[in-house]
């Protein structure tokens, strides 16, 4: 029953996604031809206003077709050297319309994560959490030394990261995980005396993270209860943690590159949708307040990584569409069809790498869960 869940929450948000390059298009004068809930064959159509709205068979998100989405593509088998297309179409309109209607997709995602992160704010949440003192671990409980090799002792309270207020355990963890193999400089409270330690984090190459080598002193667990707030104030406490996720979701791409195993910190369809409809299940089980915290804490944060992912400047994905119609902005003029043809070649090769690379972490991530 959880995939159940997962699939109905994915598909909501992609349908979110859609939605918004669809509100963009109508509001640019671009016609939209067709929007269907899941892909392929067709179950149930009806057409209002000129749009044919569907039902199709696989549940795999949804698109939004728009009037002449293909056409550089058909100049290209023309031998045109510009796209020839109607007013109302994808490639008619102006270009800062066009790279409107594309930034609409990934912006809707961010109004989604506000919400969800406003209503979160609404409800209100309590959690257990550790202490500032941290415990440096014995060499058979951990190998890595850092923070004992760089002078901290069990018993000190670490009250500060890069400027950041650490009052408790998870505080500490929020500015370590993110800052895997960097110089940080970290104050600690030992005795009463306030102490700066500069440190260079490990990187835990498995998952991906930063690690220091410390653990907290979990007998001494503190309760907290987060802020609630109404509505207004909610909803600007909702932008402020959407701009944190956002910066946080750049970070993990850039750890990427620091030579992680791409196996399990790139997740494809199969593990997101397991990730969804377990937080469901889970957050559920206790009570419906921690099951819609749950619900809306995941669903905001996988929102942001569609968002950042479809804007990365990527052929084929958002991004790249509005890459190419700010170049028309800057230069005046279209850019070739056989220029974009080759550009969303090389597009659809990187997409279809990504698609290997997360496919294979997907069976890596279920098949171990099944040991």
């Amino acid at each position: 029953m959880s995939w159940v869940y997962g699939i109905l929450c994915l598909i909501f948000l992609i349908l979110f996604h859609e939605f918004g390059h669809f509100v963009a298009a109508k509001l640019f004068g671009v016609k939209v031809e067709s929007f269907s809930i899941g892909m392929g064959p067709v179950l149930l159509h009806k057409t209002i206003k000129g749009t044919d709205f569907r039902l199709s068979l696989l549940p795999l998100g949804g698109y939004c077709g728009m009037k002449g989405e293909k056409d550089f593509q058909k100049s290209v088998e023309s031998g045109l050297t510009e796209i020839v297309a109607d007013k109302d179409s994808f490639y008619g309109v102006h270009p800062a319309k066009r790279a409107m209607i594309a930034f609409a997709g990934p912006f809707f995602n961010f109004i989604f994560a506000v919400i969800g992160y406003a209503i979160i704010n609404m409800i209100g949440y309590s959690y257990v959490t550790a202490s500032n003192r941290i415990i440096i671990p014995t060499p058979e409980e951990s190998k890595i030394t850092i923070a004992k090799d760089a002078g901290l002792l069990t018993g000190d309270k670490i009250i500060s990261i890069n400027g950041n207020k650490t009052e408790y355990w998870d505080d500490i963890t929020q500015n370590i995980v993110i800052r895997p193999d960097e110089d940080i400089v970290i104050i600690v409270d030992r005795d009463g005396q306030e102490i700066s330690f500069n440190v260079h984090t490990g990187l835990d190459k498995s998952q991906g993270i930063g690690v220091l080598g410390i653990k907290a002193d979990a007998e001494n667990l503190i309760k907290r209860d987060s802020p609630r707030y109404s509505f207004f104030p909610a909803f600007g406490h909702g932008f402020i943690d959407t701009i944190k996720t956002i910066k946080v979701t750049f970070k993990s791409i850039g750890i990427l590159f620091k030579g992680v195993e791409l196996k399990n910190t790139v997740s494809g369809l199969g593990r997101v949708t397991d990730m969804l409809g377990t937080s469901v299940v889970s957050g559920f089980s206790h009570d419906a307040k921690t099951g819609f915290i749950s619900l809306f804490d995941l669903m905001a944060i996988i929102s942001v990584s569609l968002a950042v992912m479809n804007l990365l400047p990527i052929p084929v994905l958002d991004g790249g569409l509005i890459l190419i119609a700010v170049i028309e902005c800057i230069i005046r003029r279209k850019i070739k069809p056989k220029v974009q043809y080759y550009i969303q070649f090389i597009g659809i090769a990187f997409i279809i790498l990504c698609l290997i690379l997360a496919i294979y972490g997907d069976i890596s991530y279920f098949t171990n869960r099944s040991k």
